[in-house]
């Protein structure tokens, strides 16, 4: 027997090149497939992960406090953490290498405020040799321990839980105003064009999620809790924008004063709009600087046009991007200005995978081959900075556009679990967000490529703006 594999060159998370190899298919070479491609993601984080710390000066790693970041020192140490528990610990029983510094790397132990107090952590050389002792230990149990399914599902999570942690590393940098991080390339050519208005998804039954019991639930089948069990679902016909709303749509949104109209927003966002934020760190002050929100947080106007600071840099606003950092309250508010809607859940993973019973099932929006740069903003490249007309080649079946990376997209869903949910390995990774978090799909330019899939559920607060978050809307 004999099966076309896929063996990534080691370019990105998930890798950005395929090349195809026919290969005799054995049990044994079919675990020696999964090993190396366990090492190349657990490589490619450990190096990603490195960069983002070593590639800031000492005296930036203090990042100043901020409610939706994390210092990086913390984020390393808890990453290395989280292997030892959900590798070590359930695997082989092994305790922690510093049990005195359980509580500190746990998120669930130690107050958020805490883990900028420099006193109860070692230094960056004390991290980092933490960090690269666990993942020595890790990369060696992977080579010479038999793969077990459970064994490949822990190293899985434990790698994806990490890539996590990468994302908000990166919006890190972009919430405190510091440089952007290494690889980033803001400047593509924008090939093609996004075709104007609506897809329109015709009526019938759609798949969603991930099976809920599967005996490849370590490999093809792997999903997070809230992703499962998968379901049948019986959608009405509806129209999905095929682009995501730019900068110049929503800049028009502004200018005709729709921060300024009470009933465009709901009970929730106006009191959002109501609120000063403290803006001191988008403006790179020391002294707070309280505001009330009239447009999205990281634009200004200056010099007679509206500018916006990306990373530690203030340029002229790029029309033809998509509107990024906005909070589901303005996405909802603009949806009124412009007499539409927002998706959905089930009606953006619809409009982005069109799963339906008894067909191939695609896991991202042109199918199941690896994510690359042709066809997704990913893994901290072009960084929300392409137009919305960009990565054609990424278009799922009814025609929409960036509907995996750029950036993670609103919709109308409160997060909450699927019918027959059962707590995953990792009891915290869904329950504290159920009921008053908002659904959002598709990842963004700063996701890994080996984290995201089209069934992937993200939950953020609806007053975030500080993750790369954004939105498209359908016709009412």
């Amino acid at each position: 027997m004999s099966d076309a594999l896929i063996i990534p060159d080691l370019l990105c998370c998930s890798g950005i090149a395929e090349r195809r190899v026919m290969v005799s298919v054995t049990t044994i070479e079919r675990i020696d497939q999964a090993k190396a491609e366990l090492l190349q993601q657990l490589n490619w984080t450990r190096k990603r992960t490195e960069y983002l710390v070593g590639s800031l000066p000492p005296e930036l790693l203090d990042v100043p406090y901020h409610p939706g970041v994390n210092p990086p020192l913390w984020e390393m140490g808890h990453a290395a953490f989280f292997y030892e528990v959900f590798v070590f610990n359930l695997l082989d029983g092994t305790p922690s290498h510093d049990p005195a510094m359980d509580d500190l790397w746990d998120s669930f132990h130690i107050e958020h405020r805490d883990r900028w107090n420099r006193e109860l952590f070692p230094g960056h050389q004390k991290t980092l040799e933490y960090f690269n002792l666990i993942y020595d230990r890790v990369a060696d149990r992977i080579r010479t321990e038999p793969l077990t399914d459970q064994a490949r599902y822990l190293y899985r999570y434990a790698i994806y839980h990490q890539n996590m942690h990468i994302e908000s590393m990166i919006w890190c940098r972009q919430t405190v105003g510091y440089p952007a991080p290494p690889g980033t390339d803001f400047y593509r050519p924008a090939p093609g064009v996004c075709q104007e208005g609506d897809a329109v998804i015709p009526a019938g039954e759609w798949l969603i999620g991930m099976p809920g019991a599967s005996e490849h639930y370590a490999g093809e089948d792997f999903g997070f809790d809230n992703e499962k069990p998968g379901f049948t679902v019986t959608l009405a016909p509806f129209a999905i924008s095929r682009c995501l709303v730019s900068n110049r749509q929503f800049m028009a949104f502004v200018e005709d004063g729709g921060y300024r109209k009470p009933d465009l927003w709901s009970f929730g966002g106006q009191k959002w709009l109501q609120t000063e934020t403290d803006v001191a760190l988008v403006h790179g002050i020391e002294a707070p600087l309280f505001r009330a929100p009239r447009h999205p947080i990281y634009w200004r106007w200056h010099g007679d046009q509206w500018q916006e600071r990306v990373f530690d840099s203030w340029q002229s606003l790029n029309p033809d991007a998509p509107v990024t950092h906005v909070t589901y309250w303005e996405a909802e508010a603009y949806c009124r200005w412009a007499g539409r809607r927002l998706p959905t859940e089930l009606e953006w993973e619809v409009a982005a995978l069109g799963n339906r019973p008894g067909e191939p099932f695609r896991r991202f929006p042109w199918g199941n081959s690896t994510p690359d740069e042709q066809r997704a903003d990913l893994d901290g490249r072009a960084m929300a900075q392409s137009p919305v007309s960009d990565f054609p080649d990424g278009d799922s079946p009814f025609g929409c556009r960036q509907m995996t990376g750029t950036v993670w997209e609103w919709t109308s869903s409160q997060f909450l679990p699927y019918d027959g949910f059962k707590v995953d390995v990792y009891p915290f990774m869904s329950t504290l967000q159920f009921g008053d978090h908002k659904v959002t799909r598709g990842g963004s330019c700063a996701t890994s490529s080996c984290l995201i899939r089209g069934t992937y559920r993200q939950a953020y607060l609806p007053l975030r703006n500080d993750a790369y978050t954004g939105f498209r809307t359908c016709a009412l």
